[in-house]
């Protein structure tokens, strides 16, 4: 959600007019310092793509590691995936509303969902053996086809998508929100509540995961631009570190999403 992500917009290195925007909120002092110093950063000292990039390697490392852990660990330990995914949750809500980016806690975010994403992934392949490969193979294919697009020019955000974008994102909410209610509180006690309802035979949680597929791929796009906003904007090298954290939030969502609609398409043969 980018043009909405906290992870973004409350960045001014992202805006369009972040210079401006950036030089409203500094003191007289701080002004007079900038003033003082060369007009820009030193090409070493910017953000570039090729530098996000070596990042995100790095974090989607960490990523695989924890998922390795928490894959091994889930028959032996049900719960430790469970609580990274509270942990993850946590770390979240501090990297999106913590001003400045912090290396540290992007990489500890990377690794605590990585053992989140191990874990269900091994839970899921439990219950439905078979599910995880296609799903990984099926995240590795969505978000390297956007990249390729983007890349290519062939898609870019505009703010009429995105306005339908967060409109559908409200949307998906308040659904998952009211099926979780209806779970929890014994309305519905089919294991997908609401998503087990067929359309036309077709589980609504099969064409509800289509659509969240499209949604996901779309945030990907809008945190590819963001990115090279900042990169326009010759922002601070730090601030690679918050494009990284819009990417594994969107990669891992995507991958989440995936693998629950084959894991319905699976139960409902």
């Amino acid at each position: 959600m980018a043009l909405n992500n906290p992870a973004f917009s409350r960045n001014e290195a992202f805006s369009n007019q972040g210079a401006v925007a950036v030089a409203q909120d500094m003191s007289a002092q701080q002004l007079q310092d900038i003033y003082n110093q060369p007009a820009t950063l030193p090409d070493r000292e910017v953000m570039t793509i090729e530098d996000t990039v070596q990042k995100s390697v790095a974090a989607f490392g960490l990523l695989l590691v924890g998922a390795a852990i928490g894959w091994i660990t889930m028959p032996s330990m049900p719960f430790l995936w469970i609580g990274a995914g509270i942990v993850g949750f946590v770390l979240a809500l501090v990297n999106i509303f913590k001003k400045e980016p912090s290396p540290a806690l992007v990489l500890a975010y990377s690794a605590v969902q990585g053992v989140f994403v191990g874990g269900i992934s091994a839970f899921y392949e439990v219950q439905f053996p078979g599910v995880v490969a296609p799903a990984v193979v099926a995240t590795l294919v969505v978000v390297g086809v956007t990249l390729a697009l983007f890349a290519s020019g062939k898609i870019r955000a505009s703010k009429k998508a995105t306005k339908i974008f967060l409109i559908a994102m409200v949307g998906y909410l308040v659904f998952s929100l009211v099926n979780f209610g209806l779970m929890i509180f014994g309305v519905n006690d089919d294991p997908w509540g609401l998503r087990s309802a067929e359309i036309f035979g077709i589980p609504l949680g099969v064409i509800l995961g289509i659509f969240v597929v499209i949604m996901a791929a779309y945030s990907l796009v809008l945190d590819f631009d963001f990115i090279q906003q900042g990169v326009r904007n010759r922002a601070p090298k730090k601030y690679a570190w918050t494009g990284v954290f819009g990417i594994m939030v969107t990669v891992i969502w995507l991958y989440l999403e995936i693998l629950r609609m084959l894991a319905i398409m699976q139960s409902s043969d």
